[in-house]
């Protein structure tokens, strides 16, 4: 008697992936990863110390064409909310080899940025989808997830996200 096969080739990958993706959607509403890393200008960032801070961490590449035309847009939102609690990372998730352009492609920003092989300590991981940008509360919760292909970021939705988290007291909850 011959038995049934119960595996289907790719299913196990499908669902190996499925929890995989899952598991990033899930950081929305729990606290924000650990992420100590260099910036570029040679200042340590470190995430848990900005409690009390909005935070926008902003993970992109050089060649990433949706990443390239919203550096402007997130430039713009930090200068317009520095000076009201907001500090942001741009995390290049460029190879070392590309490292030189990676620089290059961030000094024309005003806002900190890092490229991310140098962190001491990533608990976000390496990104799945490119660009990829968390808004973190001053509580130190990830409250807003923006990507490419599910809900991409404007200016408009993320000065809105930054706008209400900044409006909010620390120890608010999401």
């Amino acid at each position: 008697m011959r038995r049934k096969k119960w595996w289907v080739p790719g299913v196990g990958v499908a669902v190996i992936l499925g929890a995989a993706t899952l598991a990033s959607a899930s950081i929305v509403g729990k606290a924000a990863p650990a992420l100590v890393i260099q910036e570029l200008s040679g200042k340590e960032f470190d995430l848990s110390k900005l409690r009390g801070k909005v935070v926008v961490v902003s993970f992109w590449a050089t060649w990433c064409p949706p990443c390239q035309a919203e550096m402007p847009m997130l430039d713009a939102v930090y200068r317009r909310y520095r000076g009201l609690g907001l500090e942001m990372i741009g995390l290049s998730a460029d190879r070392p080899h590309d490292r030189d352009d990676a620089i290059k492609m961030a000094q024309a920003n005003g806002y900190p940025e890092a490229i991310l092989n140098d962190a001491q300590t990533n608990e976000f991981g390496s990104p799945n989808t490119l660009p990829l940008t968390f808004v973190i509360d001053r509580a130190g919760t990830v409250r807003f997830k923006f990507t490419e292909d599910t809900t991409p970021v404007t200016e408009a939705k993320l000065s809105a996200a930054v706008a209400q988290l900044l409006a909010e007291h620390p120890t608010a909850k999401p």
